[in-house]
């Protein structure tokens, strides 16, 4: 066997194994998560039919986590078996009760061999198949995901990270950044429905623009002396974490990409292509408020792109102006009416806090430009 012939096996059966170990990872992920579920369904039935007090949950809770753990070891705490509990209650809201119901009657007895255990794990695999109650992230997501009170805003954050892979670090950040409520705030009632049942979809360009952006990663006090350059050079530095802000589909094309007709010179500063849409998206960083020339020079960049960058099956290109502050007038009648090219959005480097971050979306009523 040649070298070649040899390199090209190894690629293969090393592709078949990796594919192979996710497989696994994923389904035995998935039995946990089930198994949880299934233990939190069998303590919320016990307390139903048990007594009315909640000394009788706590001292049933105590019992069950002792022999427990003296038999399967660590993670079965009175805590942990607690979160059970409130698993169940709170993902159970997500099945239609005819289909809890007729599923739950098929596992309702208590299992007492291996061949039963089996059937009652193949059952709870076959609940995990009802399009509304899909467990196909890591229990410490659900731990996360669960304190979510808004089942919409839960939903739409379960369904974004199972798309976009994300950790649970990831998951936190797009959380304390507010993602679904940024989003929300763009969209009428019917669009903010759809947010909690397919997550975020990219249809149109405005689609793709949040406003603010966080930069809170970047870790730049708020209203510090820094220049253009300082958040430009931050954004690459953290690029990772900016094209988590972007959102799905980017990549990352250019830094001060430099363009030139008539024999001037132009940079822009960042340039992103959007794999979903199909098209350019140019990024222009402003520190302190948005100026109209600042939107007739965006407005220049995309024209460039759209004649002499872009290919004829793509789309139109995207321009975004990050600023610091803005004045929506001067935004609405700078750009024309029919606009779905340019967009200009606020940006914050410091992660505000509950209340001011309501002040700040309230003070645009919610409007993207």
């Amino acid at each position: 066997m040649s070298n070649l012939q040899s390199k090209e096996l190894l690629q293969n059966i090393s592709a078949l194994l990796e594919n192979a170990r996710k497989k696994v990872a994923v389904a035995v992920n998935q039995t946990m998560v089930l198994t949880y579920f299934e233990i939190g369904r069998m303590i919320v039935e016990d307390e139903q039919n048990g007594e009315k007090r909640a000394e009788y949950g706590k001292a049933v809770l105590k019992d069950l986590s002792s022999h427990l753990t003296v038999r399967f070891g660590k993670g079965f705490s009175v805590e942990n078996l607690d979160r059970m509990r409130f698993f169940y209650k709170t993902y159970s809201e997500k099945i239609s009760s005819t289909a809890l119901t007729n599923s739950q009657n098929q596992i309702s007895s208590t299992p007492s061999t291996n061949l039963e255990i089996e059937q009652k794990l193949s059952e709870l695999l076959k609940i995990s198949q009802i399009p509304s109650l899909n467990f196909n992230l890591s229990w410490s997501h659900y731990l996360k995901l669960m304190r979510i009170k808004d089942i919409n805003e839960r939903r739409f954050y379960e369904i974004e990270s199972f798309k976009n892979n994300w950790s649970l670090r990831e998951l936190q950040r797009q959380y304390d950044s507010a993602l679904y409520t940024r989003l929300s705030l763009s969209k009428n009632k019917e669009e903010i429905i759809q947010l909690s049942e397919k997550g975020q979809i990219f249809e149109k360009p405005k689609d793709l623009i949040k406003d603010p952006y966080i930069l809170e990663f970047l870790g730049l006090p708020e209203r510090s002396s820094y220049s253009e350059n300082d958040l430009e050079s931050g954004l690459i530095d953290k690029l990772e974490h900016f094209l988590l802000e972007l959102g799905t589909g980017f990549t990352f094309v250019a830094r001060q990409n430099r363009i030139t007709f008539d024999e001037k010179h132009f940079k822009i500063d960042l340039v992103f292509y959007n794999r979903i849409l199909k098209c350019f998206v140019l990024i222009d960083l402003k520190i302190g408020e948005l100026k109209h020339q600042d939107i007739g020079q965006m407005q220049m960049y995309v024209n460039f792109y759209d004649r002499e960058v872009k290919l004829n099956d793509e789309n139109k290109t995207i321009g975004i102006i990050l600023c610091q502050d803005k004045s929506e007038a001067l935004v609405r009648y700078t750009l024309p009416e029919d606009n779905e090219q340019i967009f200009a959005s606020k940006y914050l480097t410091v992660l505000p806090s509950k209340e001011d971050f309501i002040n700040i979306l309230n003070s645009d009523n919610g409007k993207i430009s």
